[in-house]
């Protein structure tokens, strides 16, 4: 009986649970969307701002070579990052699991 109101406890709380995280990770998605929207903005507003003094084609292509720059330098820093974390193996725990069997080896 005791056991089977903890199960009923379990299974409400976990449902409860995912329930929030589900509405949490819509909630995110949406934010996500606005802030992509807003950046877009941004960018919009600064090639207006650049047309007030140069025509507005320069503007657009100013705007468009400074984000291309960006993401350049990211896509750079990106596989510099990758480089660093490959392999996808636990290389310290593979290694020190050898150095315990080498030493479980060694005193048997």
């Amino acid at each position: 009986m005791l056991t089977a109101l903890n199960l009923e406890l379990a299974r409400l709380e976990g449902k409860q649970k995912a329930t929030a995280v589900g509405l949490a990770g819509g909630l995110a998605v949406g934010a996500l969307a606005l802030v992509v929207y807003a950046i877009g903005f941004a960018f919009a507003a600064a090639a207006a701002g650049l047309a007030e003094a140069l025509p507005l084609w320069l503007s657009l292509l100013i705007v468009a070579g400074a984000i291309l720059l960006v993401a350049g330098i990211l896509g750079f820093l990106a596989t510099r990052v990758a480089r660093k974390a490959s392999p996808p193996q636990p290389s310290q725990a593979i290694q020190e699991a050898e150095w315990t069997l080498k030493t479980l080896r060694g005193n048997g």
